[in-house]
Parts: C-alpha cells; sequence; structure tokens
C-alpha cells in the first residue's frame, strides 16, 4: 500500500466541522484482500490493540468494529480506527473518522479522521499504517509513502525500514503527545471558554494560547492572564520577599533567612531553631526542596540540594502538620486540596520496589501530566528517605503502613489530591484572600501548612509557606479523591465578565467572481461606520486600510492573521474554494456569510468536477453561521438558493430582479418578512432597494455609485446589492450605507485589479483581474455598452494554465465578442502547462468564433504585451487589459509613453 498524500484540515472542512487529517492510501493488491481473507490479522491486531473493542463503528455500539474486522472491511478503515485509538491511548482522545473512495480508480481512498493535536495526529497515522504493515503476510508487505505522515519541523521518527516494535513507537507517540499538548491548566481553560462559545487560538508551541478575536482577546499562558501583573509575578517568584511581605500585614507565616553558603545554612538552622526547611530561592514545582532536616548534616545535604537550582537559599522554620493548596481567583478562593506525598502502602507481602511497580499500573497515572496522576519515579530524595528509615527497595512493609518517597507533596512527583473545598475555615479562606491580594496576583496557589484546614490558622497554628503566581489546576479539576472543581470557570468569568464580547463581528464572503470587490466595498461601509476592520482579500491583508501584508491570501492562515490582530473592531474575510479545500476555514464560525454565485471556475481540479461540486464546497460559509447571524444569498443563482437548508442563521437574499417578475422564492421570501435586498426599475433609472418585515426603504440609485459606472457595470451593481445585504445585516445604518456607496469607487487604489480606469492617455484602458469565463461575460456586458463611445476595442487577455481546455477555449470566444484587436499573453505561473499551451487554446478559441488571424497577435510575457496593446491603440481607442500581475501591469499602463514622448521625456519611471 502507498500513501499518495496526506493533508490537515484545521478549521470547518468538507468533511465536518472539527479539525481532521486527511491522507489518500492506493491499497494496490491488498484491495482484494479485505480484513476476512488476511488470515490471524485480526486476533492480532486486536491482541496488540485492545481497547479497540471498545469501537462501535457503523453498529453504534462496543465490539462493533471487531465485528466489522470478521466480516471483511478494508484496510483503509482498519487504519482510520487505528489512527484514532492511538492518539486516545497518547492522552489525546478523538473519536470521528471516515473512509470513502477518493473516486480515482479501484483501491484508492480518502482516510480522514481527527485530531486534537495536528503532528500527534499525523504520527498517529504513520504508526497505524506501519502497524498493519507489519501484521499482513510477508508477501503483502511494503508501506510506501509513510515520509508524507511524518511532520516537517524536526519531530522524528522511526525509519519506514527499521524494525517495528509497537510498544517501543507507542511510546515515542505518547512521548511527543505529552510534549506537544496543552497542559491541563491551559487545556481547561480553553475547553471552559469554548464551552461558553469563545474561540482559541493556539500561539505558540507551549501554552499561550488567544481566547476571542480582535479587540476583545485575552490572552493565557497556564493560569497567567494578561490580567497578571509582572510585579506580582515576579514578587511571587521571590520567596524570601514573599514572606517578608506577608510577614509585614500580619499573615501567618514561618521564620526564615536568604543564605549562600553551607556554614551560613547551619547557622541560620541553628538560630531559627530546628527542624528547618531548605528550598531554593525562586523555584517551582518542589525541585530542590527538603522538609524536616533535623541537624547540622542534614541541613548541609538540604542546601546542596537547593544549590543545584540557585545559588541563593531559603533557610526556613519547619511548620508540622498537612500540605494544603488554596486556589484564589480574582480575589475569591474557589478550591482547596491537601497534598499528599507520593507514597506507598504497605501488605506485609510486596517489596517497596513492587509496591511502587504496582501503584503505577494505576491507569490514572502516566508520564509527566499525560494522565489525572503521575507515575512514582526513584530520585536522590526517594533514596535519602529509604536509607533515613533504614529500609531499601527490597523491604517488605507491615500492612496498611505508609511509606513516603517525597517530601514535597507536588503532583508532578507522583504525589495525590483530596479536595478539601467545602471544608476550609472562614479565617482560612480570608487569610488566603488577603495573601493574593498582598502580592497582588488575580490568579494565586496559596500553599499552607496546617494541622487541619477547617480549623483557624490563628488558633491551632501552621501559616502560609509560598504564594504560586500560574497555579497548576490538575489537583482541583481531578482529585484523587473528593469533587472534582470546574476551577476554569471563574478564571473565564473574570476574563470576560458577564455581558462582555469576546468575539468581532466576522464577515465570510465566497463565490466564484465579485468576491474581492464586495468584500472591500462591506469594509468601506464599516469603516464609515467608525470600525476598525480587519479585511483579507487576493490583494493582502489590511488593517483599518492600510496594506499590512501583499500576496492572494483568501485562505484559513490569512483569516487567523487579521483575528489575531488586537486592534480591529471586525474582520471581512474573502474566502476562497482553494483554502477550503487545502485547509478548510480559519475560524470556527462567522456573524454573516455571503456566497455570491456559482460559475464555472477551478472545475476539474482537487476533485471538483461539476458546478453542484463547487457549490458543495462554497457552502460551507454559510454551513457555519452563527445561530443568530445571517446568511447572504443570490436569489438569482439556483445553486445558493438551494444552500437555504443548511445555511446557518436567518437568511438574506439579494437579487437584480427586485420588480413583480423575480423570481417566486424570493417573492415569497419577501411577503414573510425577510430581509432582501433588490434591483428595481424606477422613473430615473435602477433603485437599490431593501425589504425587511414590513419595511421597504429605497436606498440608492445605482448610477449614484461611483463602482458600477453609471450603472453599466453590472457585476458591481450586483456586488453592491450583496454589500448592502451584508452591511444591512449587521445593523449598520441605512445611511451609512447609502454614504459609503456613494464614495466607493473603481479607483486602484480602492480595488486594485477591479474595472481599474485609466483615463490619462489619448486612449482609456481598463485593467479587470477577470480570468474566467463569467467575468468575461460580464466585461463582455460592459464594453457593450461602452462601445459607441469609442472607436476601436483592444483586447489583452490569457487563460489560466490550471483551467480546462473548454474554459480556456471558452475565453477566447467571449473575447472574440468584446474586440476588434486582440493581444494574447501568458500568466506568470503556467500552472502545470508546458510555455505557450494554454494562449494557444484560448487563440483557438478566437480564431473558431470568427476572427481574422492577422487581428490575433500572441506575445507572452505579460508586460510585454501590455506595451504591445498600448503602443498600437490610437486615440479614441478602448483598452482592456486582463491582468495577471496586477501592480506591475497597472505601472506599466500608468507610465506608459509612445518611443516619441519617452525620448522628449526621459526621466519618467517606467518601473
Amino acid at each position: 500500500m502507498r500513501v499518495l498524500e496526506a493533508r490537515a484540515y484545521r478549521g470547518p472542512n468538507p468533511y465536518g466541522y472539527r479539525p481532521v487529517i486527511r491522507f489518500k492510501l492506493d491499497l494496490e493488491q491488498l484491495e482484494q484482500y479485505p480484513t476476512s481473507k488476511l488470515g490471524d490479522f485480526n486476533d492480532r491486531l486486536l491482541e496488540l490493540v485492545p481497547t479497540l473493542h471498545e469501537h462501535g463503528c457503523s453498529y453504534g455500539e462496543p465490539g462493533g468494529f471487531v465485528r466489522r474486522l470478521h466480516e471483511g472491511t478494508w484496510l483503509g478503515h482498519v487504519s482510520e480506527h487505528i489512527a484514532l485509538e492511538l492518539q486516545g491511548l497518547a492522552g489525546t482522545p478523538v473519536t470521528y473518522g471516515k473512509t470513502r473512495s477518493a473516486g480515482e480508480g479501484e483501491g484508492i481512498y480518502y482516510v480522514v479522521y481527527s485530531f486534537i493535536e495536528e503532528r500527534v495526529g499525523f504520527m498517529a497515522g504513520r504508526l497505524a499504517l506501519r502497524l498493519i504493515d507489519h501484521l499482513l503476510p510477508a508477501e503483502l508487505r511494503g508501506a510506501h509513502g509513510l515520509d508524507l505522515l511524518t511532520p516537517s519541523d524536526g519531530i522524528s521518527a522511526t525509519p519506514p525500514d527499521a524494525p517495528f516494535d509497537y510498544q517501543s513507537e507507542l511510546e515515542e507517540l505518547i512521548l511527543l503527545a505529552q510534549r506537544l499538548a496543552l497542559g491541563p491548566t491551559t487545556q481547561s481553560l480553553v475547553d471552559e471558554a469554548r464551552r461558553r462559545g469563545i474561540p482559541a487560538i493556539r500561539l505558540d508551541e507551549q501554552s499561550l494560547v488567544q481566547l476571542g478575536y480582535g479587540r476583545f482577546q485575552q490572552r493565557i499562558r497556564s493560569s497567567v492572564t494578561g490580567l497578571t501583573s509582572n510585579i506580582a509575578v515576579e514578587t511571587a517568584s521571590d520567596k524570601e520577599l514573599t514572606n517578608r511581605l506577608l510577614d509585614d500585614v500580619g499573615l501567618p507565616v514561618p521564620r526564615n533567612m536568604l543564605v549562600r553558603s553551607v556554614e551560613e545554612a547551619i547557622a541560620t538552622a541553628e538560630r531559627i531553631g530546628y527542624p528547618v526547611v531548605t528550598k531554593p530561592l525562586d523555584v517551582s514545582h518542589g525541585r530542590g526542596v527538603s522538609l524536616n532536616l533535623q541537624d547540622a548534616d542534614q541541613v548541609r545535604w538540604g542546601y546542596e540540594q537547593a544549590a543545584e537550582y540557585r545559588s541563593s537559599v531559603l533557610v526556613e522554620s519547619y511548620l508540622p502538620g498537612k500540605d494544603y493548596r488554596v486556589l484564589v481567583v480574582n480575589d475569591q478562593v474557589v478550591a482547596v486540596a491537601e497534598r499528599v506525598p507520593a507514597h506507598v502502602k504497605g501488605d506485609g507481602t510486596h517489596t517497596i520496589g513492587e509496591l511502587i511497580e504496582i501503584t503505577n499500573r494505576d491507569p490514572r497515572r502516566g508520564i509527566g501530566h499525560e494522565k489525572v496522576l503521575t507515575r512514582i519515579t526513584i530520585n536522590e530524595q526517594a533514596e535519602r528517605l529509604l536509607e533515613q528509615a533504614g529500609y531499601t527497595l527490597d523491604t517488605v512493609l507491615e500492612p496498611d503502613q505508609v511509606f513516603y518517597l517525597r517530601s514535597t507533596a507536588n503532583i508532578s512527583t507522583g504525589g495525590t489530591a483530596i479536595d478539601r473545598t467545602g471544608e476550609i475555615h472562614y479565617d482560612n479562606i480570608e487569610i488566603a484572600r488577603r495573601a493574593a491580594r498582598v502580592i497582588g496576583l488575580d490568579i494565586a496557589g496559596i500553599d499552607i501548612i496546617s494541622p487541619n484546614i477547617a480549623e483557624s490558622l490563628r488558633e491551632i497554628g501552621g501559616g502560609i509557606i509560598e504564594v504560586n503566581a500560574g497555579p497548576g489546576f490538575r489537583m482541583h479539576l481531578q482529585p484523587s479523591e473528593g469533587t472534582p472543581r470546574n476551577v476554569a470557570k471563574p478564571v473565564i468569568n473574570m476574563l470576560f465578565p458577564s455581558n462582555t464580547p469576546a468575539r468581532i463581528p466576522i464577515v465570510s464572503i465566497t463565490g466564484t467572481n465579485g468576491k474581492t470587490t464586495t468584500a472591500r466595498m462591506v469594509a468601506h461601509i464599516l469603516k464609515f461606520n467608525g470600525q476598525r476592520v480587519g479585511l483579507t482579500t487576493t490583494d493582502g491583508i489590511y488593517i483599518d486600510g492600510e496594506l499590512y501584508m501583499r500576496g492572494d491570501l483568501t485562505g484559513p492562515w490569512s483569516a487567523r492573521m487579521a483575528l489575531k490582530d488586537p486592534t480591529i473592531d471586525a474582520a471581512v474575510l474573502e474566502t476562497a474554494r482553494g483554502g477550503i479545500l487545502r485547509e478548510g476555514i480559519g475560524f470556527d464560525r462567522c456573524d454573516v456569510g455571503a456566497v455570491l454565485n456559482i460559475q464555472a471556475d477551478h472545475l476539474g481540479l482537487r476533485g471538483v468536477e461539476t458546478l453542484e461540486d463547487l457549490a458543495q464546497v462554497k457552502s460551507l460559509v454559510v454551513e457555519v453561521v452563527h445561530k443568530e447571524g445571517t446568511s447572504v444569498l443570490n436569489a438569482d443563482d439556483p445553486l445558493t438558493v438551494a444552500m437555504r437548508e443548511r445555511a446557518g442563521g436567518r437568511i438574506a437574499y439579494f437579487s437584480m430582479h427586485g420588480d413583480e417578475d423575480g423570481p417566486q422564492h424570493l417573492r415569497e421570501h419577501i411577503a414573510e418578512g425577510g430581509v432582501a435586498v433588490v434591483l428595481q426599475q424606477g422613473v430615473k433609472g435602477e433603485m437599490i432597494a431593501i425589504y425587511h418585515d414590513e419595511q421597504y426603504i429605497p436606498l440608492l440609485w445605482t448610477h449614484l455609485i461611483p463602482a458600477t459606472l453609471e450603472g453599466k457595470a453590472r457585476v458591481n451593481v450586483a456586488n453592491a446589492l450583496a454589500a448592502t445585504a451584508i452591511a444591512y445585516s449587521m445593523n449598520v445604518s441605512v445611511e451609512t450605507i447609502r454614504q459609503a456607496l456613494r464614495t466607493f469607487t473603481t479607483s486602484f487604489y480602492q480595488t486594485p485589479g477591479r474595472l481599474n480606469i485609466f483615463d490619462e492617455h489619448p486612449f482609456r484602458v481598463i485593467m479587470d483581474y477577470g480570468h474566467n469565463p463569467a467575468a468575461l461575460e460580464q466585461m463582455v456586458d460592459l464594453v457593450g455598452k461602452l462601445r459607441p463611445s469609442y472607436q476601436r476595442v483592444i483586447g489583452v487577455i490569457s487563460g489560466p494554465g490550471d483551467r480546462r481546455d473548454q474554459d480556456l477555449h471558452k475565453l477566447g470566444e467571449l473575447a472574440a465578442r468584446m474586440f476588434d484587436e486582440i493581444v494574447i499573453k501568458q500568466d506568470a505561473s503556467l500552472r502545470g502547462r508546458p510555455s505557450g499551451e494554454a494562449a494557444g487554446i484560448v487563440k483557438q478559441g478566437v480564431l473558431e468564433a470568427g476572427i481574422a488571424e492577422e487581428r490575433i497577435t500572441t506575445v507572452l510575457p505579460e508586460l510585454e504585451a501590455v506595451d504591445y496593446a498600448l503602443g498600437h491603440a490610437a486615440p479614441g481607442d478602448l483598452v482592456v487589459v486582463f491582468a495577471d500581475q496586477v501592480t506591475p501591469v497597472w505601472k506599466r499602463i500608468i507610465y506608459f509613453r509612445k518611443p516619441e514622448a519617452q525620448q522628449a521625456d526621459a526621466g519618467v519611471l517606467v518601473e
């Protein structure tokens, strides 16, 4: 079998609304071998991965997948289930998957499965195929193309030809998941945010996460938030300063002193009085901490342990009692846990070493933060405790005898936690709250030693030994005993108080033609409305009208870039077919989704063969509209109208046929009070009007919109209708929409590559980015209306190399209907065709439409073709240039001079 391609869809995509990995798998000869014909394959697979018994598959109940194995299913389907299960075993559980024919011949499948961490998902797919290959009969083995499932960012993987060791490679996958996945604290905050409909974007390899979009975003790194004071964090990390500040306001703390030598540590211990504690000045997770040191020799050892981390060491009086963590969020105590150091309990039979092994078999224990609890390991501290007790790992403890393998009670070193939230004494609540306020932390973990947290520290003794910035939540979320506490909820409530937005309005616009101009119109209207807009288009990313990045940026990556900007009030996102098919959509949902039209373009690419296929892809934009949002659909396009069945939110139509002879579904929609923006005939021309409920709102005559060229440019009339419907759905006032449209032009600086007109030559030049038959149809209409004003019309055209032959031929036919003289050029990117081939097919279309060959000139380099056309234009002509490289072509147009003029004005800038 062979992997042919692999990709990750990171947002809503053609396979659903969750992130998925899809790889194309050619089973080759294995297509003839369903699992029922592979001997003991099924038994050996289930022996290695017994948890596959839990998969329901199409039967919807545990054991369903095993039934499919015995009935006979194909290995692509098997790889899907194994990839899902391996991710679960690695601590990143997922359940959604499907395997379908790729439609490219027998034995070629798309294997689709969800993921939480992308690289773990890819490696799980890789391991699934290696496992299958290992279990096959020798004559059927040979998995190829596995490198396509290996992340290219430094993740190491066992070479495909290396001997297969399932347990070893599974362990590697678990370690990878542990390294890459969000920690339990960050994950709990992300999960709670998403439960409230707040989006999350991971910003780095660690735990920096953006919650929310645009100017409403907040950031977290574990339990440190954007509201956390840097001074407070630095203060909390200095244990000596923290102790002094708390002591200064009368809070109970142990005595301590900062030392920098063993001799100083021993002298301080004797001054304070034994027993004592030694700890590094500013190290977390209990590292280097030694408790209950009874004499100078133990202090010397404890100092050495602490000095491995910091040269400054605290010697502190030892407080007897239990170790409690009190979590304070936004000045409220939200959880309390008793922390118990890593330990084993004797049974009179097993040795301490065996008891550790038995304890680590608990399914709740894993590597690092992979599970609720962490496996117990033997380190230097455990060896010291064994030595002090006169024990070894071979010692057998008496029944119920507890032996502690750590002196500190950190969960990360194998400790356990008991929830005590309901037991804490009121005085201790106030002490913890005051400690957090004194240090200045919005989220603080207050470590308290007390004989009993249910009694006042002031009555029974004890004190605060540390105040932690960025405290871990695992002990509260999943305590070993007691009630789990959703401590993420108060944090999200603090970051996003009631009635505080987390999202900015998002507009997503798709369609075959008109996307960029409509997106720019909407951004222009919103700017008039006083909003700072993030705009993504085929020209680049704009923030408040300023170009921040140039390029064709209409995919999910550019959408996420705009939504990360902390200054924008709204996002208008041009959403192209290519990005959806390549990676999905770059946001989880939008407030307004608009589908402008479905027309023949990009057919025959990436599995999109028909207009219906194209409509299926583009409909995703309205499927992810929020239930309180609006789906804007073209009432004149049957394929977009059909999307209303699966579109989210309410429906708003726009139509070029708003009079009584308009589409039946449009008239019914208006009669029912729905929103519709339509074009109607009036005594002064054509009027854009809005229907909503019982209101009829005449908005604007089309000839007053500069971008419509006095109403002649029908494509921009349609774009203005769509933009109006979008803006009206966003509650922009009618007057703001009206004034914004009256100032929207087709200048190069406002809409580069969209009907840009240059009138400073003796002839007029129109430059447009149109590159498909539907766009040229619109230009045929416009040129027909403009033709009476011009002597000749000269056209410069090309055809994108990745279009079908019939599409390129059609471009030539349409050019023949517009132009008296035709210059055929070639796009900069050949897109898989030999040089000159696409231009030749376009030329054939022109010839077959009846244009004489002497009126056709082929000049392949684009800028030379533009020079040729401009050089042959006479006063009173119209030159129409369909540009590929928009900016260089525009410069060529505006700086063009005939040779005589260039000689007279040699200083003119040409490039």
